[in-house]
């Protein structure tokens, strides 16, 4: 349902596009400066990196560790709660009046909203199906290449014309993204054709909604975008669960995942719609697109933490040059060294503000980074090298 410049999607993710960074929200839309008293920025950015990593791990749970294995009927429960709880808000709040400056017509939900809530189901379905077969680790690792898969979207619906250069650039994410990807040692190919095929229907899904957001009487937040896309994409995954997994399903799966459960998980991924909404209002894309990076990079250490999922160095290798190659395609290497220096300025000054904080904080990137390192060489002693290993020895004993 739901997650990563960003785009919510239901299913928790949150992926990451090319420019702009939400193209479901209003680019001329004023940001008020922060009055005296209010809440700082950073209580939303901390809400919305929780929240999205939550779903996550809480989707990687229920479908892979809690044997729910049934991704399709998880993503309609999403959209459903999701356009109960809009319709809600719609009539008891106020966080959803920007519908009321939209000119929705008959005609316009069948032609644009209808086929753009197909591909957001197609590639939320594809989503959830990953999390059977691949990591977390690794899923975040992949969906790296998502601006990738948007400008080629954006350039074969002619939308933009094709820039070589631009090609150039983000050339460095796809070389990343397949070294990590020769190193995960966890490969399952159909787990990785659903990632590449959510990443394709995402991409095609963004660069649609970006044309017919391309007037001013269609720009919505994503909470109003949820509001029109999750009824019609809940209907239509909806008759896809009904057809290939609402047979096999017992109640008995139902009560082992747990119903407290699965409506905290839908709660969650809602929540995190929300935290957008105030997101985008108190920060600037560069703000999005490097929290969605940090979001990544805590979601692949958490993921190697929980599960103790095997990250090699060839993976961390691979997937450090993406980041770096997305840093660069999202900012540029003008902007990339006016941010580094203002950052270095900001630092000098809190270091001298706060000391204490800041070797705190640098004694946690320490050692942060050093679990980090000896989770790299965690294939070494994973559980099933030593079991072939003994399988090995022990047909060798059994030879001689």
């Amino acid at each position: 349902m739901s997650s990563d410049g960003e785009k919510v999607r239901m299913s928790g993710e949150v992926s990451r596009s090319s420019e702009p960074t939400l193209p479901t929200v209003n680019p001329t839309a004023e940001k008020s400066e922060p009055s005296k008293g209010s809440i700082h920025p950073a209580v939303y950015v901390t809400t919305w990196i929780t929240l999205s990593s939550t779903v996550i791990l809480f989707n990687k749970h229920l479908l892979d560790s809690a044997h729910f294995r049934f991704p399709i009927t998880l993503t309609t429960w999403h959209l459903a709660f999701a356009t109960f709880m809009t319709q809600l808000l719609a009539r008891s709040t106020n966080l959803l009046e920007g519908r009321k400056a939209v000119k929705m017509t008959g005609r316009i939900y069948l032609r644009a909203i209808v086929p753009i809530g197909l591909f957001f189901s197609l590639s939320l379905i594809c989503g959830n199906m990953t999390y059977l077969y691949l990591s977390v680790a690794f899923i975040q690792m992949l969906k790296a290449t998502t601006p990738v898969a948007v400008l080629f979207a954006t350039w074969g619906l002619g939308m933009a014309p094709v820039n070589l250069k631009v090609l150039l650039n983000v050339s460095i994410i796809v070389i990343g993204i397949v070294i990590a990807s020769f190193g995960e040692i966890k490969f399952v190919f159909i787990g990785f054709l659903y990632q590449l095929g959510g990443i394709v229907f995402e991409a095609v899904r963004l660069v649609m909604v970006q044309r017919l957001l391309s007037s001013a009487e269609f720009k919505m937040d994503p909470l109003v975008s949820l509001y029109y896309f999750a009824p019609v994409c809940a209907i239509m995954n909806g008759v896809t669960a009904l057809i290939f997994e609402v047979p096999s399903m017992t109640i008995a799966n139902i009560h082992e995942a747990g119903i407290l459960t699965l409506l905290a998980n839908a709660l969650v991924a809602f929540l995190l719609n929300v935290s957008v909404v105030f997101l985008i209002g108190k920060t600037s894309s560069l703000v999005m697109t490097l929290c969605g990076v940090l979001k990544d990079i805590l979601l692949v250490a958490a993921s190697m933490a929980i599960w103790q999922t095997p990250v090699t160095g060839l993976q961390f290798f691979g997937y450090s040059l993406s980041l770096v190659g997305l840093m660069y395609y999202k900012l540029g290497g003008d902007k990339i060294k006016e941010y580094v220096g203002q950052a270095n300025r900001s630092w000098a000054e809190y270091g001298v503000q706060h000391p204490v904080l800041r070797k705190m904080f640098i004694a946690g990137a320490i050692v942060l980074g050093f679990f980090l390192l000896l989770g790299t060489m965690a294939p070494s002693y994973a559980p099933e090298s030593i079991d072939r290993m003994r399988d090995l020895l022990g047909g060798a004993t059994s030879g001689n």
